[in-house]
């Protein structure tokens, strides 16, 4: 299989997509690994199974329309295999290991099928001090942004996925590449000031525009950076609350076209403003787990 993702917004060929069948009962609150679950193993509504795949099958719809080769994971009974952007991702022709968290590293396996078919020189695996997942990476041409937490508390956040010692290990793999690295707010116990990942806060849509939090980005030079890059009439600012509902983490078939959640109405309108596509579906069961679109896709060929 050859691989190939320069950006985000590309025409996409192959994608995996994770899946939501026997996804495992609801986590023991000690078990959940971001303050949005937390919030939902609290008020007694973590999302029930039967609505995530259903869910999910409205994506594959919008798959089928535009003719997009879709993988999904091997079923691993009583496991979450729904964000498979958090175990790998793919930089041009080359797919990484995420380093994960440690009792989520058999989702890789689901996957082997896929991973045999890759030229072995083109699978990475990092330095196992190198922390990082995939939602914290994102391509883009001549640069490659990247997520971390670069405090000295980061062991005390496992809301903290991606460390400084990956960024590192990204610039030594892509020496070609302009590597920018964010650093981001993180709490495990507030989901309106968490950004889990890069894309809980930032993401790039269409040729030009992007979509951006002020707030999910601790220093306020690295925010204006991307305001600058891209031009503050490109930019779509959401608010805590949107933020909260991952307004950021729709998912981009092409440049002019983007699945999102049907509820994001003043984003959608925005968009379509700017001659961009919007498949709606609806998402709203599997964002309780601080995740939509971009965290359960992982793309492996754009043209």
């Amino acid at each position: 299989m050859k691989l190939n993702v320069k950006d985000e917004t590309s025409r996409l060929r192959k994608v995996i997509f994770g899946r939501a069948d026997s996804n495992g009962s609801i986590p023991k609150l000690e078990e959940a690994y971001d303050p949005k679950s937390i919030q939902h193993i609290k008020n007694g509504n973590y999302p029930k199974e039967d609505d995530m795949v259903k869910e999910m099958d409205e994506v594959l719809e919008v798959f089928k329309k535009y003719n997009v080769d879709v993988y999904r994971p091997e079923l691993l009974k009583n496991c979450n295999q729904i964000f498979s952007r958090d175990i790998a991702f793919v930089i041009e022709d080359k797919i990484i290991k995420s380093n994960i968290l440690p009792d989520r590293d058999k989702e890789i396996e689901a996957i082997r099928y896929i991973l045999d078919q890759i030229p072995q020189e083109n699978l990475i695996k990092l330095p196992d001090e190198a922390h990082i997942e995939g939602g914290d990476v994102m391509p883009h041409n001549d640069y490659i942004f990247i997520g971390t937490y670069r405090s000295a508390d980061y062991s005390d956040y496992i809301t903290a996925r991606t460390n400084m010692q990956a960024v590192m290990a990204i610039k030594e793999l892509f020496p070609n590449k302009k590597v920018k690295s964010f650093n981001l707010r993180k709490s495990n116990t507030d989901p309106y000031n968490n950004a889990l990942h890069l894309d809980c806060c930032f993401q790039p849509v269409g040729e030009k525009y992007a979509i951006l939090h002020q707030n999910g980005f601790l220093e306020e030079t690295e925010y204006q950076w991307l305001v600058d890059f891209f031009g503050k009439n490109n930019i779509f600012e959401i608010s805590a609350e949107e933020m909260y509902e991952m307004n950021s983490n729709i998912f981009s078939i092409d440049k002019d076209v983007v699945i999102s959640d049907a509820s994001f109405m003043r984003l959608n309108q925005w968009l379509r403003s700017k001659n961009i596509i919007v498949e709606e579906v609806h998402y709203r069961e599997i964002a309780k787990q601080e995740g939509l679109l971009r965290c359960s896709t992982l793309p492996l060929q754009r043209d």
